[in-house]
Parts: structure tokens; C-alpha cells; sequence
């Protein structure tokens, strides 16, 4: 058991370095010529500067290897890089409430934090920083109310003219500084979306309705805090109409989002509640209308109308979702319930966004925008701007009551109320330098908030020793090249370790003389290639197994093995050669030096039965097998194999009487007089068997047998046989007799009792019978009554004559 588990020890080293070879392969694979190509690798990998590290043979690249291994190869000077992370604005975010007497400016509170940072990556090698966010107390709102005026909204008009103050009212409850905005659209002013015949251009309704000339969208009132401002002007407003079901809402959302200053929009909370009974238009619409040209998304307002809609397509969804999102403006959607289903699909589009049901009148449209706002104000997702190639950046989310969200989920967090504060982890990864590698900035924010966090990412492109390089370097044989990081970067036209060689020389006879062997044909042993007049030796496919030598005539990999391991795992192949490990000899470093495998459990080498060779038992005798020679398979039991030699030498007697001299002076006999007198294995440092045999008497004989460590053969037998004494025959009859007499009169007994009981039964089944007999005297064949009756005929007669 004890080999297996060293074999077993021995192979897992093995592996686990194989494995180490192939993380560290990626950087022999690469193939660098220059420590700024290495370290782009992999973050694992190093560059050794040290000048005369490099074996003949050895290419260049092979200064570039996993750190751990070129430390193992003696590497005293390693480039190794490393990225880093620092905090250039970190202000604390701000604690307040809304009854504080302090009022801060917009730009005076601070919801997330750090604000800018400074990142330095290398490739591979992914950065990580904290981000903390901080839902503040009484923060500003901008809320901007575009509602649809086309015919079918007619009722809603009436609802909506007292919003403003009554708004107003309700949103003090959630900040002190809140404003209100109005806009209304119908559809584009082409057909076929309106009549263009000129009375339906003054009124597009009918049944002699009064409706205002239909128009694509209109800023009725900038954001402003007068409610009563806002129910004045949407009072003023009337109703239009148009020809097809769905508006030209896109055009309007559009409008609201690029035109900040028209709008009056704030760096603060900034709300657009889009009110439609119907549904929208979207890119590529306007091709009914001859309209072509895509949507710009720039502001195109005159006197507060949308002065581009006949000329200018519909914007897509995806380009509305840009603009809301640069613009961080949260969009809530007042739909009737008719088109719930619809916006429910656009909202998932459009992040921070939310889907109200309007009622038919739009009588609740206070407690819609309301619940809106908590619900999307509830919730804060991350986004960031776009990366540069190569960069890769994730999230992990801690957010309230312990959850944490990873992937898809780690960008955001959920059930935020007012005062809460939730962080996320931050990881920017490099998986290459982009091109020029000048530093970038990536904005992260948080999805409808103003506020950002700015990240500097600066690359790691090239290594430090670099800066140090001396051009036309005399160690570049005569100034062809630059000696940088160790090695020689040679000039344009030049090759070789030391750019000894010009490209034109490369196959010169007179080089290739210089690459062979004393006695040999063979260009670099047939192991390489040879490069101005020196062997550059092939990589194999696995970068562990290396070629080297003046002549590519050694390797790595070629050496005898064991158990299927190079050099049996205990050695490393140098030139074809195993140089084995201590305690390790051999071809194949196949034989240990260590006896402990070969000590059996009593201390001795084999039990006694063989010798240890090579840290495995060979047992003498044939019989014995296993680990240490313990196990025969077809041997009797220790006490049954020397029983008849102890019984002859001891007490005379047995099977072996007559050759015991012959036969039975293997062990030393010592005699003791009572068996607790024996040895007990708690006694002896080495294993003790205790026996108890019968002889043909039956009589029980006692004794131990041991090996002790100097391999003397010991019996410990009590002196005298245990036999067992005859039977007492008295006690043996009387006993027997005693039993058939009481046996007799238990039976007597039982009988008398039986008759007892069943004459009982029949006393009382007889009185029974008695006590319920009936005799019928007239009925009885034999029965003669005892009264006699005698007539005398003289009586008679005699008194009659009287």
C-alpha cells in the first residue's frame, strides 16, 4: 500500500507540472521577438533581459515564458508588468432630506461614486474597481407631458388642463423642486397620413367639429414650476385629427430628446410621459409619404414646431433608445389598454422605461405617473459607452437585503428606496493594444441619471526596459540593430540572434558548414534550421519538449521512461540522458533508494522473507507475495503450521515425535507455567500470534510464536496441557432416576385431575337434566295409581229400601 501511494504521489507531480508547462505554453507558442509582443501574450508571461541567458540553440523567443519558469531557469531580470487602478475624484455622495434648510443645486448633489478614475491594463489582465450608488433625498424633477391631440383623445384634453397643479401637488410629496412641461403631436402633414384638401387642412374633423389644423408635434410650454401656467396654456389647446390609426409619436419623443434648450431640460431627474389611445409609426413608414431620408435626430424646431417632418423619415426604435439614453431621459408610457401589448414590447426595448393603463378619459393619469416614477426610480441599471477594440468590461451587483447578481443581472439592482445605497464591482479587461495605443476614456453611468463615472484607460503596450534601448548597439554585430530588454532588435533587413546576418545569406553553403556535426551530413542534426551560420532548433508542438545543442543534437524528451513517465518522473532529461533525483537510480530513475517502502508493519525489511531491491520486496520464497512478502495464500495459519513442532518439542508428543529434532529447531522453545504468564502483544515492538491448539486427546495446549527484529524465531508455551476431567456417574443417575419419578407423578397428577374435572361435568349436566324434567302421568304405559276403589253392591241397595 505504501509504494502504491508514493506511485500514485509521484504521477499526480508529474501531471500537475505538465499542466504548469501548458499554462505556460501559450508564451513559447506566440512566439515573441521583443518584450513588447511577449507581454501582450498573456498576463502570465515574462521576458528574462538577462544577457547570457539564452543556451546555444535557443531562439529568442524563448526569453519570453511564464514567469515561474523562467525563474526556474535562473532568470535574474524578468519583465513583468503589471496594470493598475487609481482614483482621481472620489467626492463622497450626498446625505440630505427634503425638509433640510440647505437647498443644493443639481449639480451641488452626488449620487454615485468614485467620479473619475485613472486605469493602466495589460493585456489579459482585467482591473477591478468599486462603484457605490446612493438614491439621494429630494432630488430634482423635470417632467414633460406629450400627449397625442388627435381626434379620439377629445375627452382626455378636458382631464388633462387641470394636470399642472394638481401634479404639483402630488409630486411635492416626493421633491421640493419639481417642473412640468407640455407638448402634443398628431402626424406628419403629408399624405397619406392627413386629407391635404384645403378645407381639411384649416379642419381635418368632420361632423362640424372645431378642430385646429393638423401638425406633426408642438412645444405648448418649456419646463417651468408655475402649475397654473401649465393649465392656462393646455386649456388653450384644441383638438386635430388625422386619417390612419397610428401617430406620429416617434417624430414627437424624438424632438423632446435633442432639443434640450427648447425644452428647458435640467441635469436632474428628467421624465417624459407619452399619452396615446394609439399606435406609432416607426423608420421606414414615411416611404408611404414619399419621405426617404432618415431621421437625423437633431433638433428641428421653429416657433416651437416640428418644421422637418414632411422631409425627414420617422426615427427607428433602436435610434430612439440612443438618444433617450444619451439624453437620460425616462420615458413612461400612458397607453388605453387596447394597446398595452404593444408599448409592454416597446418598453422592453427602451431601458428605463415604464407602461401605464390610461383610463378612457385619462382621469387617472396622476396616479399613473406617480406609480411610474416609483417604479423606475426603484431600480438603477448600469451602462457604459462604447469600448474601445479589445476591451471588455463586466459587473457584479450587491444590492439590497443580500442579493448579489452576476452576468445580465449584475448590471442592476431592484426595490431601491430613497436613502439606499447598493455598490457594484467593476472589471475592465485588455485583451490586446489597441492600434496607436493612446488612452481612452469610457463613461459608466447609471441609466436616467445625469451624473457619470469617467475612466481613463491607458495600455500597457511595451515594456520598460525598452525606453532604455541603445540603437546601432555594437553587441548587434557592428550597430545592426537596437539592443533592447537583453536582446538585439535588428534593423530592417537583418536576421539572426545578433543580427550577425543579412537576409540575402541566409542559405550560403558556406554557413550550412558551420551547422553540422564533425563527421556529419546532417544540417542541425536534422532537429533545426541554420541561420548565419548557427542552428536555430525546431519547436515541437508541445512547448515543453525542447531541442537544444550547438547542432540541435539534444533533447528533452527522448529519454527512457518508466511506468510511462520520462525518466519514471523521478529525473529530468538532459541531453537524451535522465539525470535522476536523490534516493533515485537507474536508466530510468526506475529505482528508489528509499527502503521505508519495503518495512513491514513489524519493523523488519520484508517481513524477514526477502530483500528490498529498488524500493520493491522480492520475497525469497516463492509462497509468499504482497508488499513486504506478508501474504501466502496457500500456507496454513501461523498456530497450525508450527503446532505439531511445538507439541513434539514441548511435551513430547504429536505427529513429529519421531523427527522433532530433525525438524522443529527453527525456533527457541521457552516454557512458562501459567498462561498469564505468556507474552501480550502490548509487550513486544514486534508482532506476537497467540495459539491455542488440541491434541489426540483432547487436551489444550497454550503458546505464542514471534519473530523478533533480529529475525529469531520465539514460542512461549505454558508447561502444562489443559485437559478436561472425567464425568461424576452418581450424580449423572441419581439425576436421571429422580427425573422419571417426578415425571411419573406430575403425569398421575394430571390424570386425577382430569377425572375430577369431568366428574364435576357429569354431576352437574346430570342435576341439570333433573331439575328440567316433566313427567306425564296419563301418558305412562307402566304406571298404576295407588288408590284402589272397591263397590259394594249390598250397600246400596240396602238404604234404598230404607
Amino acid at each position: 500500500m505504501d509504494l502504491r501511494l508514493l506511485l500514485i504521489a509521484a504521477l499526480s507531480a508529474a501531471l500537475s507540472g505538465s499542466l504548469a508547462q501548458q499554462d505556460g505554453s501559450i508564451c513559447i507558442k506566440a512566439n515573441a521577438q521583443s518584450c513588447g509582443e511577449c507581454i501582450q501574450v498573456s498576463e502570465i508571461c515574462g521576458w528574462c533581459t538577462d544577457e547570457k541567458f539564452l543556451s546555444e540553440g535557443e531562439s529568442k523567443s524563448a526569453r519570453c515564458d511564464d514567469v515561474t519558469y523562467l525563474k526556474k531557469k535562473d532568470c535574474k531580470n524578468i519583465e513583468d508588468p503589471r496594470g493598475s487602478t487609481e482614483i482621481t475624484q472620489n467626492k463622497d455622495v450626498t446625505v440630505r432630506n427634503k425638509d433640510g434648510n440647505v437647498k443644493l443645486k443639481p449639480e451641488e448633489i452626488t449620487q454615485i461614486q468614485p467620479q473619475k478614475l485613472k486605469v493602466t491594463l495589460r493585456s489579459g489582465e482585467p482591473q477591478t474597481f468599486d462603484l457605490k450608488f446612493k438614491r439621494a433625498e429630494d432630488y430634482p424633477i423635470d417632467l414633460y407631458y406629450l400627449m397625442d391631440l388627435s381626434f379620439s383623445m377629445k375627452d382626455d384634453l378636458e382631464n388633462v388642463k387641470n394636470l399642472g397643479t394638481d401634479l404639483m401637488r402630488e409630486m411635492r410629496e416626493i421633491t421640493s423642486d419639481f417642473r412640468i412641461g407640455f407638448g402634443s403631436f398628431v402626424e406628419k402633414t403629408v399624405m397619406p397620413y392627413i386629407s391635404t384638401t384645403p378645407a381639411r387642412l384649416i379642419n381635418p374633423c368632420s361632423n362640424n367639429e372645431n378642430c385646429t389644423s393638423p401638425f406633426s408635434y408642438k412645444n405648448v410650454l418649456k419646463l417651468t414650476s408655475n402649475g397654473d401656467r401649465f393649465n392656462q396654456l393646455v386649456s388653450q389647446q384644441q383638438i386635430s385629427g388625422n386619417l390612419d390609426s397610428p401617430e406620429g409619436g416617434f417624430d414627437a419623443i424624438m424632438q423632446v430628446a435633442v432639443c434640450e434648450e427648447q425644452i428647458g431640460w435640467r441635469n436632474v431627474t428628467r421624465l417624459l410621459v407619452f399619452s396615446t389611445d394609439a399606435g406609432f409609426h416607426f423608420a421606414g413608414d414615411g416611404k408611404l409619404g414619399g419621405i426617404v431620408l432618415p431621421n437625423d435626430g437633431k433638433c428641428h424646431l421653429e416657433n416651437n414646431v416640428y418644421s422637418m417632418s414632411h422631409y425627414y423619415d420617422y426615427p427607428s426604435i433602436a435610434h430612439l433608445v440612443q438618444k433617450l439614453s444619451d439624453h437620460n431621459i425616462q420615458t413612461i408610457f400612458a397607453v388605453t389598454e387596447e394597446f398595452q401589448p404593444v408599448y409592454q414590447e416597446l418598453k422592453n426595448l427602451i431601458p428605463k422605461s415604464a407602461v401605464g393603463t390610461l383610463s378612457s378619459n385619462s382621469s387617472n393619469v396622476i396616479k399613473l405617473i406617480i406609480d411610474a416614477y416609483n417604479s423606475l426610480s426603484s431600480e438603477v441599471i448600469l451602462e457604459n459607452s462604447k469600448l474601445p477594440e479589445g476591451v471588455s468590461i463586466s459587473y457584479k451587483a450587491f444590492c439590497k437585503n443580500g442579493v448579489r447578481g452576476t452576468e445580465d443581472n449584475g448590471r442592476k439592482c431592484t426595490n431601491i428606496s430613497i436613502g439606499d445605497e447598493v455598490s457594484f464591482k467593476i472589471s475592465i479587461e485588455s485583451q490586446k493594444c489597441p492600434s496607436g495605443g493612446k488612452p481612452e476614456v469610457i463613461t459608466v453611468k447609471p441609466l436616467g441619471f445625469n451624473e457619470e463615472v469617467a475612466i481613463e484607460l491607458n495600455f500597457i503596450c511595451d515594456c520598460e526596459c525598452a525606453k532604455k534601448g541603445e540603437p546601432n548597439s555594437p553587441k548587434c554585430h557592428g550597430g545592426n540593430g537596437i539592443f533592447e530588454c537583453g536582446a538585439c532588435k535588428c534593423n530592417e533587413g537583418r536576421i539572426g540572434r545578433e543580427c550577425e546576418c543579412s537576409k540575402d545569406e541566409v542559405r550560403s553553403d558556406d554557413l550550412d558548414a558551420n551547422c553540422r556535426k564533425p563527421n556529419s551530413t546532417d544540417i542541425c542534426s536534422n532537429n533545426g534550421e541554420c541561420l548565419c551560420g548557427t542552428c536555430e532548433c525546431k519547436k515541437r508542438e508541445n512547448p515543453a519538449e525542447v531541442y537544444s545543442g550547438k547542432y540541435c543534437e539534444c533533447d528533452n524528451f527522448n529519454c527512457d521512461r518508466s511506468g510511462n513517465l520520462l525518466c519514471g518522473g523521478h529525473g529530468r532529461c538532459e541531453c537524451r540522458k535522465c539525470i535522476c533525483d536523490t534516493n533515485y537510480t537507474g536508466n530510468a530513475c526506475e529505482c528508489s533508494l528509499d527502503e521505508s517502502t519495503c518495512l513491514a508493519k513489524n519493523g523488519q525489511l520484508c517481513n524477514g522473507r526477502g530483500k528490498c531491491e529498488c524500493g520493491i520486496c522480492k520475497c525469497e520464497d516463492p509462497k509468499f507475495q504482497g508488499p513486504t512478502c506478508e501474504v501466502c495464500p496457500t500456507c496454513p495459519g501461523v498456530c497450525t503450521e508450527h503446532k505439531d513442532c511445538v507439541q513434539c518439542r514441548a511435551f513430547g508428543d504429536g505427529e513429529k515425535k519421531e523427527m522433532c529434532q530433525k525438524e522443529c529447531s527453527y525456533f527457541n522453545l521457552i516454557k512458562v507455567k501459567d498462561r498469564k504468564d505468556l507474552p501480550q502483544p502490548t509487550d513486544q515492538s514486534f508482532p506476537l500470534t497467540h495459539c491455542k491448539e488440541k491434541d489426540a486427546n483432547d487436551c489444550w495446549f497454550y503458546y505464542t510464536y514471534a519473530i523478533t527484529k533480529n529475525s529469531t524465531k520465539e514460542v512461549f508455551v505454558v508447561e502444562k496441557l489443559d485437559c478436561p476431567s472425567g464425568p461424576d456417574i452418581i450424580p449423572i443417575v441419581a439425576g436421571v432416576v429422580a427425573g422419571i419419578v417426578l415425571i411419573g407423578l406430575a403425569l398421575l397428577l394430571i390424570w386425577k385431575l382430569l377425572m375430577i374435572i369431568h366428574d364435576r361435568r357429569e354431576f352437574a349436566k346430570f342435576e341439570k337434566e333433573k331439575m328440567n324434567a316433566k313427567w306425564d302421568t296419563q301418558g305412562n304405559p307402566i304406571y298404576k295409581s295407588p288408590i284402589n276403589q272397591f263397590h259394594n253392591p249390598s250397600y246400596g241397595n240396602k238404604a234404598a229400601a230404607l
